[in-house]
């Protein structure tokens, strides 16, 4: 009996230094919606390239500027709602949305991020927009997976699912833009589901 209880307590350390040491409150949810918010920029962005006069999927000019205010509207609602869902998810578990676990996520999932993001501006101000997208996906990958360390452990399968999208899509960057669209539309989607039922539903 004396066993079981030093097991009990083992596990009840374990558990607490895991939760102090990874910010466990990100919102499945969130990955959902981001999901959708991508698919329907990328059918505005797609309706407005293809009726176009330039042609098909011509990225400069106008045309490209909308294109890219979709990119950065998308990307903003969707870091507005992982915000909202998570912080709301933190207060119910009764948790602290900002503290030195969260912090480490944040730094460590930026700084491929902004890496990346830097990257892809100097190649499209030299008018290369040839592998815009696979670059996306494995930045984006590669800082889903610098992340994990400090968060859910599912998130580091969802950027090695983008990262290997990107350089898939890099030997046919002329479907970069379906690629896209799978990766962070449907993949979050996807994963999002996974961990709303994973995480979320078990703790309604």
């Amino acid at each position: 009996m004396e066993s079981k209880n030093y097991l009990q307590d083992i596990t009840e350390i374990k558990n607490l230094m895991h939760k102090s040491s990874r910010f466990i409150s990100l919102s499945g949810l969130s990955g959902i919606l981001a999901g959708i918010y991508a698919l329907i920029g990328a059918a505005a962005a797609y309706y407005i390239v293809t009726n176009s006069s330039r042609g098909y999927l011509i990225l400069d000019g106008t045309i490209y500027k909308i294109c890219m205010a979709i990119l950065v509207g998308v990307a903003a609602l969707s870091i507005a709602t992982g915000i909202f869902l998570t912080t709301k998810k933190a207060k119910k578990n009764g948790e602290k949305i900002w503290d030195n676990s969260s912090k480490r996520l944040l730094i460590n999932f930026l700084i491929p991020l902004v890496t990346g993001g830097i990257y892809i501006l100097i190649i499209l101000n030299q008018e290369r927009y040839g592998h815009t997208a696979a670059l996306m996906l494995i930045f984006y990958g590669l800082a889903l997976i610098s992340a994990s360390k400090y968060s859910l452990g599912d998130i580091r399968y969802l950027g090695l699912t983008e990262i290997i999208l990107g350089l898939i899509c890099a030997f046919y960057p002329s479907y970069g833009f379906w690629f896209w669209v799978i990766g962070f539309g449907f993949m979050h989607i996807f994963y999002g589901t996974l961990m709303h039922f994973k995480y979320d539903r078990k703790k309604e």
